[in-house]
């Protein structure tokens, strides 16, 4: 009986140690919480404008001052991952132009937003040439954003394509807009730890494609502050479904577009796509022949997989961007 008190007396005692434990942990945890929402809140709010953010190059700054590559960003990549990726083209890119990101509004994707920055940056720094490059669904808003511009009298020289799909029916995952653009268009907004589980599971699914380090690095970056909102991700999501590109097929004048990808894309139907931008720009697409080989992931990949992509663009500017020398035109690498 007396082994009995004692047995009970230390339960007893390791109960309330644990709950203790418990509870100060749980007080921690629900502290940095809170923390974290507030200074996600705080991040998110200061990225309610569409903005165009710079990449500085010293070289480019004086060789090209009034001339631009601008990248428009893929589905759900934040700013900081947009100038990750412009930095890993740099290389080629800093040949032709400076460098700058258009970053999309938290607040959602609103076309009307990023022609109205576009339109502020050429008026500011009194840019002469435009060049864009379209990373994965960020191609179909270069497109839009070239035609509308050219209705302004300010033409984009090329506009490269990466991966890009040409419409809704390109991209694999078709379930993708059952449930998030109906929702969106519904007025539900996804909150953010739904979607975090969402991003998690679409990558293992898709894991041929990544490294377990990616898909880890990928889901972090996606519930980090610096991640882009739930709104402007389903967005994203309906401008995708309700792209039609048969309504810039006269808008572009002499703008030329150049396709790259990978028959290896497990996001976007590589053959459809490829076949969807030729057909659908016949008198603006100049190439659809370039093919991101040996790059993994397969799709919309320069910022793992730099040295394809720069050799690449090498490649396409010295054919469609000639670069003005000495009184006369002069291709260079």
């Amino acid at each position: 009986m007396e082994h009995d008190g004692a047995r009970d007396l230390q339960r007893a005692r390791d109960f309330r140690e644990s709950s203790r434990r418990s509870f100060l942990i749980g007080s921690a945890a629900a502290a940095v919480i809170a923390a974290d929402l507030s200074f996600t809140r705080v991040i998110q709010s200061q990225r309610d404008q569409t903005r165009l953010l710079p990449l500085d190059d010293d070289r480019a700054r004086a060789q090209f001052p009034n001339d631009r590559w601008v990248l428009f960003p893929g589905y759900k990549t934040s700013w900081e991952e947009g100038l990750w990726i412009l930095n890993s083209l740099r290389p080629a890119l800093s040949r032709r132009a400076q460098m700058a990101v258009m970053g999309y509004s938290n607040r959602g994707l609103d076309i009307n937003n990023v022609v109205a920055a576009m339109n502020r940056y050429v008026d500011n720094f009194r840019l002469e040439k435009l060049y864009f490059y379209g990373h994965s669904f960020g191609g179909m808003v270069a497109i839009e954003v070239a035609a509308r511009l050219r209705d302004r009298g300010i033409p984009v020289e090329l506009v490269v394509l990466d991966s890009s799909p040409s419409s809704r029916f390109d991209v694999q995952d078709q379930r993708m807009f059952d449930g998030v653009v109906l929702l969106y268009e519904a007025g539900v907004r996804v909150p953010i730890s739904v979607r975090g589980t969402y991003e998690l599971g679409e990558r293992i699914v898709h894991k041929n494609e990544r490294t377990w380090s990616q898909i880890v690095d990928q889901t972090l970056e996606q519930l980090s502050p610096l991640a882009p909102s739930s709104e402007l991700i389903q967005s994203e999501s309906s401008y995708i479904y309700h792209f039609d590109l048969t309504r810039f097929r006269l808008s572009l004048g002499d703008t030329k577009v150049v396709f790259a990808g990978n028959p290896g894309d497990g996001v976007v139907d590589y053959p459809r796509a490829r076949a969807g931008w030729a057909l659908g720009l016949p008198d603006n697409v100049v190439s659809v022949d370039y093919v991101t080989e040996g790059a993994l992931p397969a799709h919309a990949s320069p910022q793992w997989n730099p040295g394809i992509y720069q050799g690449i663009l090498t490649t396409v500017q010295r054919e469609y961007v000639p670069v003005a020398r000495g009184g006369g035109w002069k291709r260079y690498t």
